[in-house]
């Protein structure tokens, strides 16, 4: 049973759990969530509300003033239409919150998180994701803002390639793999990955000068529903659905692949436990192949009924420009466990099972958005 509502990922026993590891925290708090209406701000702001937090949602105003992922709970909630690009409407937000009867916590989520679409709107991923950013931790300073904990959204897209003259620097296990820890050297290959790392820093710059008590999270490639269907997961499976045919971009590099309800639970544990001035990664702990990705959702996907044998093709016009590509991204998340005990508590099978499930059943939500829908297969759609 999903007490939130028919949209919400959070069944009754994911719900006591979160109450049970959380509720001294958040319930009574005020809370704020940039991006709420986004995929994981959704799946955050439903989680903060179930621990009884009041909640704030700062969504992007759009002349509709549609909410597509959290207009379930939105009577449970105060939505704040706005931009963060302009620091008017943020300032409008802070000096609502400096009313506010406890010190709040706020959750920063709010970006443009497609590594592609940062190549088509540079300019547009810098404002969101940079200036943004400035603007939100501005406006707190400005308006001495009390907060309980900042927490800034990072990516594991920030660590990049590995530089052979950094190599002693990292880490890896005996078979060679890449590890990538809180410690490890960044190397941005994307405009994506380069403006959240500047976001990542202006937040330590202003938890250094103004004692803002800020943490960086950076999540490896949270998954899940309502995730837009560019994505890569979300890609595999809304092709699976309509067509024989599957059409990626690399198949080699490898990823570490987090199910949205365990991101979700790092931000709580990182607002409530971590150390302001800290930077903590999390993820699953483990690496897969773009290939391997696929046929593992191919394969649950048929196991369950949803499509018959499909066919997996790379093609070049889904790759990344130029050597812009990354390889290898696995998290060491051993210093969260270390002084949390957070740990990854849903499997890739068992994640992938619920995506898939959500985009059988939520057609209309996605099929407006998909890039694959204008071309067809490049190659026979035979099954193989």
């Amino acid at each position: 049973m999903k007490p939130n509502g028919s949209d919400s990922t959070w069944t009754d026993d994911a719900l006591a759990s979160l109450r049970s590891d959380y509720g001294e925290f958040f319930a009574g708090r005020t809370c704020v969530v940039t991006g709420a209406d986004g995929f994981m701000g959704s799946h955050l702001t439903e989680a903060l509300v179930a621990l009884e937090a009041n909640v704030h949602a700062f969504v992007r105003a759009t002349s509709s003033g549609a909410l597509n992922n959290i207009g379930h709970i939105r009577r449970q909630l105060k939505v704040h239409f706005a931009d963060l690009t302009d620091k008017t409407s943020v300032d409008y937000l802070v000096r609502e919150l400096c009313e506010a009867p406890d010190r709040p916590y706020i959750f920063h989520l709010g970006a443009q998180a497609h590594v592609g679409e940062s190549w088509h709107r540079p300019y547009e991923t810098v404002m969101a994701n940079t200036v943004g950013t400035l603007n939100l931790l501005q406006s707190v300073t400005d308006h001495k803002l009390e907060l309980e904990k900042f927490d800034t959204a990072g990516t594991s897209e920030e660590y990049g390639n590995v530089h052979d003259a950094m190599r002693e620097f990292h880490t890896f296990d005996e078979e060679e793999s890449l590890i990538l820890h809180e410690r490890s050297p960044i190397n941005p290959k994307s405009i994506y990955a380069t403006s959240k790392v500047a976001a990542d820093f202006l937040t330590m710059n202003y938890h250094d000068a103004y004692g803002l008590p800020a943490v960086v999270t950076r999540m490896f490639n949270n998954y899940g529903p309502r995730q837009n269907p560019r994505y890569v997961t979300g890609t595999i499976i809304t092709q699976a659905l309509e067509r024989e045919q599957i059409e990626l971009g690399a198949l080699e590099p490898l990823r570490d692949f987090c199910f949205c309800t365990d991101g979700v639970r790092g931000h709580l544990m990182v607002a409530a436990r971590g150390v302001p001035g800290g930077l903590y990664v999390y993820g699953q702990g483990k690496n897969i192949s773009m290939r391997d990705w696929a046929a593992l959702i191919l394969r649950v996907g048929e196991e369950n009924g949803y499509w018959s044998e499909r066919e997996i093709v790379s093609v070049s016009e889904r790759m990344r420009p130029g050597a812009s590509n990354v390889m290898a991204l696995r998290v060491g998340y051993e210093k969260l466990n270390a002084e949390t005990g957070w740990e990854p508590l849903v499997t890739w099978e068992e994640g992938v099972a619920q995506t898939i499930e959500w985009y059988a059943a939520n057609r209309q939500r996605w099929i407006g958005r998909v890039d694959w829908m204008t071309r067809e297969p490049t190659v026979a759609t035979k099954s193989t």
